[in-house]
C-alpha cells in the first residue's frame, strides 16, 4: 500500500471533519480541528497534520475533552478579551476571539487574547497567520503537559510550550516563526519511533536522567530544552505568562489533572496582537517598508527567512495537491469506520 493519493485542502479538510463528526464531535468542532491539521498536512508538517487526529480521538473516548461545548466571549471594551473554551478543543475558541483580538489591537496599539480551559493540540502558525492576515503582528505561546526538563534538570517539569511570531507583509508570505521550546516537539519524537529511528544526540534523557537517543526511553523520561539554559528560560516565561499570568494551568499541573501524556492536554493560551502602525505613529518612515528591507539584507546574505519550505510546500500542494501514501490513507478509512473504537 505505498500508492500515493492526492487530495485537495478541501477534500483533506471534509474527510478529516467526517472522522471528527463520526467520534461525536460538533458542527463547530469538527470544523475548527479539521482546517488546523489539514492545514500541517497542506504545509508539510507532518507532527501536525493527520497524526495528530489519534490524539484528538483518544481524547474524546476518554470523556477528557467536550464534543460541543460553545466558546463564550468574554469581552469588557478593555485590551484584554478572554474566550472560555469550555473544555473543548482550541481552534473554535481562537476563531471566534481573533476578529476581536485584531480590530482591538488597531484601536489601542496592542490587545491580548486569553482562551481557558481549552484543549490544545495544534500548532500556532495558523493562528499568528490568521492575525497577519488582518493586519496585526501577533505572538502566541502556550504551555503543554510537562515532558520536558529544565536545564540541569533531570525529570519533567516545563511543557514543550511553543512560541509563534506573525508580522503581516502586504502582497507577500508573512514573516512567521513556530518552534517548541523543547528540543524538538513531542510528535517528532513519537514520529522516530513509529519509524524505528533513533534520535539525534542531546534531545532527551531517560528516567534515570541519562542521556539517551532511543525514542522510547526518551517518551518514558524527558525531552530537554533548546539552547540549554537559554531554552529552559524561555519555556519558564511561556509557563509564567500563559499558564500562571492568565489564572490557567502550567504543563506540571495539567499532568497532574490528565495524569497522562497519551492524551491532549487541556490548559490556557495567550495571544498578543500589536499594530505597528499605532506603534510606529509620528515616527519617520513606514514600519512595513523598513520591516521589508531588513527581510530584503537577511535573504541577501543568502540566508532564509522562517517558513519559507512551509509556504513551498503550500504553493505546491495548490497545484498539485496534497499527497498521503497508501498506508496514511488506509489509517483515515479505519478511523472513519471505527470512531473513537479505532
Amino acid at each position: 500500500m505505498n500508492d500515493a493519493t492526492t487530495l485537495s485542502f478541501e477534500a483533506l479538510a471534509k474527510r478529516i471533519e467526517a472522522i471528527l463528526r463520526r467520534a461525536g464531535l460538533s458542527d463547530l468542532h469538527a470544523g475548527a480541528v479539521s482546517r488546523v491539521i489539514a492545514v500541517g498536512e497542506r504545509d508539510g508538517a507532518k507532527s501536525h497534520g493527520i497524526y495528530r487526529i489519534e490524539g484528538c480521538l483518544r481524547t474524546v473516548a476518554t470523556a477528557k475533552v467536550s464534543k460541543d461545548a460553545v466558546p463564550a466571549l468574554h469581552d469588557d471594551g478593555s485590551a484584554v478579551i478572554r474566550v472560555a473554551a469550555g473544555g473543548a478543543f482550541s481552534p473554535a475558541a481562537f476563531e471566534l476571539g481573533a476578529p476581536v483580538l485584531a480590530a482591538r489591537a488597531k484601536d489601542l496599539g496592542l490587545a491580548a487574547l486569553v482562551i481557558h480551559d481549552c484543549a490544545h493540540f495544534s500548532a500556532l502558525w495558523p493562528e499568528v497567520e490568521a492575525l497577519t492576515e488582518l493586519g496585526v503582528a501577533a505572538l502566541a505561546l502556550c504551555p503543554s503537559y510537562a515532558t520536558v526538563a529544565p536545564a540541569g534538570g533531570t525529570r519533567p517539569l516545563l511543557g514543550t510550550n511553543p512560541l509563534a511570531f506573525g508580522w503581516p507583509r502586504p502582497g507577500l508570505d508573512p514573516y512567521v516563526f513556530d518552534f517548541a521550546t523543547s528540543v524538538a516537539a513531542r510528535g517528532e519524537i513519537e514520529l522516530h519511533r513509529r519509524a524505528g529511528r533513533l534520535l539525534p544526540e542531546g534531545w532527551a534523557v531517560d528516567a534515570d536522567g541519562t542521556a539517551t537517543t532511543d525514542p522510547d526511553a526518551a517518551l518514558a523520561g524527558a525531552m530537554l530544552p533548546f539552547g540549554g539554559h537559554k531554552g529552559s528560560a524561555i519555556s519558564t516565561m511561556i509557563e509564567l505568562l500563559a499558564g500562571a499570568m492568565i489564572g490557567d494551568l502550567t504543563s506540571a499541573e495539567a499532568l497532574d489533572a490528565l495524569g497522562t501524556t497519551t492524551l491532549i492536554p487541556r490548559h490556557g493560551e495567550l495571544i498578543l496582537a500589536f499594530s505597528p502602525e499605532r506603534f510606529a505613529a509620528g515616527r519617520p518612515g513606514d514600519p512595513f517598508a523598513r520591516a521589508e528591507a531588513l527581510f530584503e539584507a537577511i535573504l541577501g546574505q543568502g540566508a532564509r527567512l522562517p517558513s519559507q519550505r512551509r509556504y513551498e510546500a503550500r504553493r505546491q500542494a495548490a497545484t498539485g495537491g496534497i499527497a498521503l501514501t497508501g498506508e496514511e490513507i488506509a489509517h483515515l478509512d479505519k478511523l472513519l469506520e471505527r470512531g473513537v473504537d479505532a
